[in-house]
């Protein structure tokens, strides 16, 4: 498998953030569901699209399964959980209530 060299997202990147920028105000989902809701990838597969592109979608609404924010990312996430009303459980958001199907 060969290495894109291009900066423009790939189509299963595009998709990625396709289905971030459909997650509603105070819903989220984990890495993960967004792997097995397109059918294709993973958890580390999205991330990665993330890393790259995800400074163009609201990024804060993808986190880990345990309702996580990697812990560079944290201290910005947290006023944008308050302000749109994302049910938390002390530092984490909580998944259960939170968590968002695709539909």
């Amino acid at each position: 498998m060969s290495q894109r060299t291009s900066h423009e997202p790939t189509e299963y990147a595009e998709r990625v953030l396709d289905l971030v920028e459909r997650i509603p105000p105070g819903r989220v989902m984990a890495y993960g569901d967004i792997a097995e809701y397109l059918g294709e990838g993973g958890p580390r597969q999205v991330g990665r699209v993330m890393a790259l592109w995800g400074g163009a979608v609201p990024w804060w609404r993808v986190i880990r399964s345990d309702g996580s924010l990697p812990p560079s990312h944290a201290r910005e996430a947290r006023p944008r959980y308050v302000a749109e009303g994302t049910p938390l459980r002390g530092d984490r958001v909580d998944i259960r209530r939170a968590r968002w199907d695709g539909v």
